[in-house]
């Protein structure tokens, strides 16, 4: 019998030192039945359709490793579908199940869940067990398993096994003594028909064993790793297909499933790649023909070792419930170990099924970044709009149970709206608009003034003394009524546009000239007026004393969040939320400022500024109050801002002089322009900004510009930009110039900043990735502005050329 199945001669398999991807011609008389039950025999798997599939083992969550070779198996899939339509080619789902201990249905829904969240959706699957190749869960298809073991038996490929547990154990033992590795030593490999008879008959349990052919190799051309070869009979013994109880063992499972669900190729962790050799024998057993092979290497964490719970969170529901999107997990998962041969990194669903190609997955291990995977997040929430994320803003905002059950629809529409819009610029989770929501209705201002940190941006803002007396004003302002608060009949003023599109930038703000954000800004106005301060001088102490932070988004924003929180429909529930009123706000700044050492309750004077510093020997000097109080100061004094700064360098950014010499409108988003700009290297740069709102094409024609060089190459609706223009803009950023570059600037040089090393090896500009995974720049942009006289400068020092300083119209601005 064993000679009617191709690849045998005398019941022995052929030895071959080439790939069997494509199934023997040499037909045996029972071969339309396997046919029938294998339906790639007889073809070459290279040339159909791909069927491509992931078959967990439900005995867990889907895990990193698991995800990423679902993806990879279902992007094949897809590209498949696309290129060849209407065929059997597609994404299967299998359950593996054989492992009864462990294996659980809670478990499995969870497994299906987790892929349904990824978006990869499966074309057959255990939710359909009458597809044509189903059932797919390997416990409903026993009997399957249990016919091929007996056809097998028949054929002289597997035998009985009677030998008991002791047996197996003292076999062992002996072979581990003698310093041979442990394999099943063949006793009843050729055991006498008779005896084998006799004790079936006595219904002594067995195992079903195959049967290793002598002097056979089995080899494959894994996609990855190459040609893969074994010795069969030097690196296994007869294996066992049907346990005792007759529940079959995974490798015979897998390989009677691959073949007769038609699988062309199988994607899966280095890991199973021992497996293979079991699994080929068996096929070729069958004379079915073998799948194509790709076993990928492992994930790793950060430390280089097997990414494990230990490394924080690896299941696919883990990143769900911590604020990722399905679409950017799909494409960090891909990045972890395939590239397309470009340095893009950002891909949609439809371009990865597009460009992913089994051939380029790598060799060797990726390490899970979990910084990366938030910048890759933070990239997709970016190119979305507010409305296509709130639904799942409001996800996380019930995961921090800030939402009460039955709240007004309306109210919890606003609220959430509110909330994605306010954070939507530095979300880097979903998460983060829920945190970032507590944060604002929360107030942190401590108690007293001595319960501040000692050295912290806030204790020492205080002590320039500026921080008392504007407390005070926003106090007085309260007490009677006068200081302006959000109108309650309309609280999303501050986060639409005229249009009501959301605003989404952190200083830009809505509303009309009598809206509750213009009435806020006048009112800044006026006191900068009254009490001869301005810039941080004011903003900063009016941040502190109404939200309890030294930075953040607007505070008009911010105070409308507040707002909502307290309307009599609200849908916030206030003690998750850590809501704290704007009238308990004013309280608790009230007892704060009576907690201000006399000596802080006025502003320095000038001379002053080096005492504040610290360099007299103790900081704050030992200037008197009433001294102090003798002096009337327009602006007062700060400490060199570079001695507190503890953001990167600047040289870690990358500004050169560039030559815009070609600008025109995008097509298709109206805020855009496209550049394309000299900065001195083989080719001209493309650059998209959004400057149309301010400037012409004819104010940026031929213009010498400053061009921030070191960001990653991304595309803006749908235009490839690599770079970005600095421009100055005034606080609230309805004003946008350009920073201008002196005539005898050299198109390409990098720009300095006096005081600051550019020239050595550790001035070098950071890499492009670095820039981005870090927030190299976000973290800068806030120390970058421009002088009284309109001079942009990092830390009070000014971006230079060799030419001379740079210029911009706008004085007391900021440069981004």
């Amino acid at each position: 019998a064993a000679s009617r199945l191709p690849g045998y001669v005398d019941g022995a398999l052929k030895s071959t030192a080439e790939d069997t991807i494509e199934a023997s011609t040499q037909a045996s008389a029972s071969d339309e039945v396997e046919r029938s039950l294998f339906p790639n025999a007889g073809k070459n798997v290279l040339d159909i359709p791909p069927r491509m599939r992931f078959a967990p083992s439900p005995t867990g969550s889907l895990h990193v490793g698991g995800a990423r070779t679902a993806l990879y198996n279902w992007l094949v899939a897809k590209k498949g579908q696309l290129d060849h339509p209407n065929t059997e080619g597609g994404f299967v789902l299998r359950v593996e199940d054989t492992d009864l201990a462990r294996s659980t249905k809670e478990s499995e829904d969870s497994v299906l869940a987790d892929l349904s969240w990824l978006g990869l959706t499966w074309d057959e699957g255990p939710d359909m067990p009458l597809a044509k190749y189903g059932p797919y869960r390997q416990s409903e298809r026993s009997s399957l398993y249990s016919k091929l073991a007996q056809t097998l038996i028949d054929e002289g490929k597997a035998y009985p096994c009677f030998c008991t547990a002791e047996e197996l154990e003292e076999m062992k033992v002996r072979m581990e003594a003698e310093g041979i590795p442990p394999r099943y030593d063949g006793t009843w490999r050729d055991a006498d028909p008779a005896l084998v008879k006799e004790k079936m008959a006595a219904g002594d349990p067995y195992t079903v064993r195959f049967k290793v052919p002598d002097g056979v190799r089995v080899v494959i051309d894994d996609a990855v790793r190459g040609t893969v070869s074994w010795d069969a009979e030097a690196t296994v013994g007869d294996f066992i297909l049907l346990r005792s109880s007759g529940v079959p063992v995974y490798n015979f499972c897998v390989a009677v499933d691959d073949a007769s669900m038609g699988i062309t190729t199988v994607i899966r962790a280095e890991e199973h790649l021992t497996n293979t050799l079991r699994q080929g024998l068996i096929l070729d057993a069958l004379g079915a023909p073998r799948p194509r092979y790709a076993h990928c290497s492992l994930i790793l964490g950060e430390d280089k070792q097997k990414l494990s719970k230990r490394h924080g969170a690896t299941s696919c529901n883990q990143f769900r419930l911590d604020g990722f999107l399905p679409d950017a997990m799909v494409n960090y998962l891909a990045l972890l170990g395939w590239n397309d041969g470009t340095d893009n990194e950002i891909f949609t669903r439809d371009e990865l099924i597009e460009a992913f190609d089994v051939d380029r997955i790598v060799k060797s291990p990726s390490v899970f970044d979990m910084d990366k995977l938030k910048w890759v997040n933070s990239q997709h929430l970016k190119a979305m709009e507010v409305e296509e994320i709130q639904d799942l803003v409001e996800e996380q905002l019930n995961f921090l149970d800030m939402i009460k059950e039955g709240a007004d629809d309306s109210a919890k529409r606003d609220f959430v709206f509110a909330t994605t819009t306010l954070a939507k610029q530095m979300m880097e989770t979903l998460q983060d608009a829920a945190t970032n929501a507590r944060t604002v209705l929360g107030y942190n201002l401590p108690a007293t003034f001595g319960d501040l940190e000692d050295g912290g941006e806030a204790k020492e803002m205080i002590e320039l003394g500026n921080f008392y007396n504007i407390a005070t004003r926003v106090l007085e302002m309260h007490d009677s009524k006068s200081f302006p608060t959000p109108a309650a009949d309309n609280l999303l003023t501050a986060f639409v546009d005229g249009s009501n599109k959301a605003i989404v930038e952190d200083n830009d703000v809505g509303g009309d000239e009598t809206s509750y954000p213009q009435e806020y800004k006048a009112t800044m106005k006026s006191m900068a007026k009254d009490m001869k301060v301005k810039g941080k001088n004011l903003f900063h102490p009016v941040r502190l004393a109404l939200t309890g932070e030294m930075s953040g988004q607007d505070v008009t924003k911010q105070l409308s969040l507040l707002a909502m929180s307290e309307t009599d429909n609200s849908a916030i529930n206030a003690d998750s939320a850590g809501v704290v009123s704007f009238e308990t706000r004013m309280e608790r700044l009230r007892k704060f400022c009576e907690s201000i050492p006399e000596e802080f309750r006025v502003p320095m004077k000038k001379e002053d500024g080096k005492k504040a510093t610290g360099q007299d020997g103790e900081k704050g000097g030992n200037k008197t109050a009433a001294a102090v109080a003798d002096t009337t100061v327009a602006a007062p004094a700060v400490a060199d801002p570079l001695d507190v700064y503890e953001g990167p360098p600047i040289t870690a950014l990358d500004i050169r002089v560039g030559r815009i010499n070609k600008v025109w409108t995008h097509e298709e988003a109206d805020k855009l322009y496209c550049e394309e700009i000299d900065v001195g290297e083989d080719e001209p740069r493309l650059i998209a900004s959004g400057l149309r709102p301010y400037l012409s094409e004819e104010d940026l024609d031929g213009r010498m510009v400053l061009v921030l060089c070191n960001l990653k190459a991304r595309k803006l609706a749908g235009f490839p930009s690599h770079g970005m223009v600095l421009c100055a803009s005034n606080e609230d950023h309805s004003v946008v110039k350009l920073c201008s570059v002196p005539v005898d600037a050299k198109v390409g040089e990098r720009v300095t900043v006096p005081g600051i090393d550019f020239e050595s090896e550790e001035a070098a500009p950071f890499k492009e990735n670095k820039v981005g995974k870090k927030k190299v720049f976000e973290k800068i942009a806030p120390h970058l502005r421009t002088s009284e006289h309109g001079v942009p400068e990092f830390c009070g020092r000014p971006l230079m050329t060799s030419a001379g300083v740079c210029t911009s119209p706008i004085s007391d601005g900021s440069v981004s």
